[in-house]
């Protein structure tokens, strides 16, 4: 199938999901046929930072309407912080939407975690991911505007600096200190910081699980994800 990506939500996360969709298909031994609209991360940040869903979800629409015209058969929005109008977007949306915060949910309530730390926008962190986990506790940084700036900043430029990633280590050791067992890395630009084999503490990786999803589902599969791709 088709896939259709909004990205550029920010730069570096679709970056991350573009080599995530090569891996799988490769790994696969599946040819990858895949359009990306931009979505801008400028913008969805102040819709985002005022709450103006219907406006957000306005933009997805239209972007859809163009990956559909370019022959998507379904969408996918690479931004965790673009979720927070997922309920209009997929009212309206011309193509069947793969949801990142109904995939995450499914994975942690599979792996048994009771207990979560979460990084990421300030929305992202004090909805506990949108509310979108029944099966665990969502831990969140005391500081949520200074984690909420850093990462605002990091998704814009599409790199992270040392101070940046300071402050994003320091709130997820708090995190762990809280009880979490498992840090959610609730951007899916966080893949710039943190990665599941060098990080000091286990990480769960919203993006590399939704984009595992998109796969599956572009190639026709049933079951678990495919393997992560490196």
């Amino acid at each position: 199938m088709h896939i259709g990506l909004i990205g550029g939500i920010g730069p570096a996360a679709q970056d991350y999901y573009t080599r995530q969709l090569i891996g799988h298909f490769s790994h696969a031994g599946v040819g990858l046929d895949l359009t990306t609209a931009h979505g801008d991360a400028p913008t969805l940040l102040a819709n985002l930072a005022a709450d103006r869903r219907a406006q957000q979800a306005a933009i997805f629409v239209r972007l859809t309407e163009r990956l559909a015209r370019a022959g998507a058969e379904f969408v996918a929005v690479t931004s965790i912080a673009g979720h927070f109008c997922r309920a209009e977007f997929a009212a309206a949306s011309p193509l069947p939407v793969i949801d990142m915060i109904d995939a995450v949910a499914r994975d942690v309530a599979a792996r048994g975690v009771q207990k979560l730390g979460i990084l990421g926008t300030k929305t992202v962190m004090a909805s506990g991911f949108y509310g979108g986990f029944t099966t665990a506790r969502v831990f969140t940084p005391t500081d949520l505007d200074a984690v909420h700036a850093a990462y605002a900043a990091m998704a814009t430029a599409g790199t992270v600096n040392a101070g940046q990633r300071q402050i994003f280590e320091n709130a997820a050791e708090e995190l762990m200190a809280k009880g979490a067992e498992a840090i959610l890395l609730g951007g899916t630009d966080l893949a710039l910081v943190f990665d599941a084999v060098t990080a000091p503490f286990p990480v769960i990786d919203c993006a590399a699980l939704h984009a595992a999803v998109i796969a599956q589902q572009a190639m026709g599969q049933a079951g678990p994800p495919p393997p992560a791709a490196a």
